[in-house]
């Protein structure tokens, strides 16, 4: 193994997460009020409706069979009776379903913002730097899903073999290189392409991922008015009332009653 693979295999993953940890840190110190979506529903909401829930969906179903393909050991699910044909099954096909989701709805987003001359001039440099490496990973991902995964051997290639124990390794410092040596081009240009990502995050849109509003699913409502109709407006006390001119004075005077009428 040559340089160049123990620079793709070792440091380029370890920079990419160590650029994604302090990049998060940094932006949150000095970019809080950066730290959003940057919405532009307000100049289109039509294809935004579509698009995005199918994308967003799509995306988290993605993210949950990578979590479970690469961080279960291959060793756990043989011992809980799941035989590899029924765990290719289990993670191909819905696997499939949810990036053709994410697919299209990053397609339908790309669009949007291509045909959209609004939401264009809205769209910044790193709006454009990101949709082009998400794209990336996502088609990659999906091009070595279906050549390898769907079209190709029986139970398609192994990655809890070579990519998952490589990536466990790498994350507690024990770096296996060789591991990823003999694992299809396919699956390196998504490792490369997925680290990629991870090393640009903090620098882009992304950073909303963590800032979804799980808050509001148990926060109070806000009641704004009683539903009660026995309940009578109530005089608010305030420290100062206007002046009133002479002319309104004497009109109020003139309007009231006196008292020996």
């Amino acid at each position: 193994m040559d340089n160049f693979d123990v620079f793709l295999w070792v440091a380029f993953p370890w920079l990419a997460i160590a650029a994604f940890v302090i990049g998060i840190i940094w932006r949150w110190r000095t970019d809080q009020f950066g730290w959003t979506t940057h919405s532009s529903q307000i100049y289109e909401s039509k294809l935004l409706r579509l698009s995005s829930p199918l994308f967003h969906w799509g995306i988290v179903f993605v993210i949950i069979g990578h979590l479970m393909g690469l961080a279960i050991p291959k060793s756990w699910t043989q011992a809980v009776g799941i035989s590899d044909a029924t765990y290719h099954l289990i993670a191909t096909y819905p696997g499939t379903l949810a990036g053709i989701a994410a697919l299209l709805g990053l397609a339908g987003l790309i669009y949007r913002r291509v045909v959209n001359r609004t939401v264009f001039l809205a769209t910044s440099r790193s709006d454009k730097v990101m949709y082009l490496l998400l794209g990336a990973a996502l088609v990659s991902g999906f091009f070595a899903t279906v050549t390898l995964q769907l079209f190709g051997s029986a139970h398609g290639y192994d990655y809890r073999e070579t990519i998952s124990p490589w990536l466990r390794q790498l994350l507690v410092f024990q770096a296996q290189p060789a591991l990823m040596t003999d694992v299809p081009w396919q699956f390196k240009v998504h490792v490369i392409a997925g680290f990629t990502i991870i090393a640009v995050w903090p620098f882009t849109r992304l950073v909303h991922a963590f800032s979804a509003p799980v808050g509001y699913v148990t926060r109070p409502y806000v009641v704004y008015r009683s539903r009660d109709t026995r309940t009578g407006p109530v005089k608010e006390h305030v420290a100062w009332e206007p002046v009133r001119s002479h002319t309104e004075q004497l009109d109020e005077r003139n309007q009231t009653p006196s008292r020996g009428a």
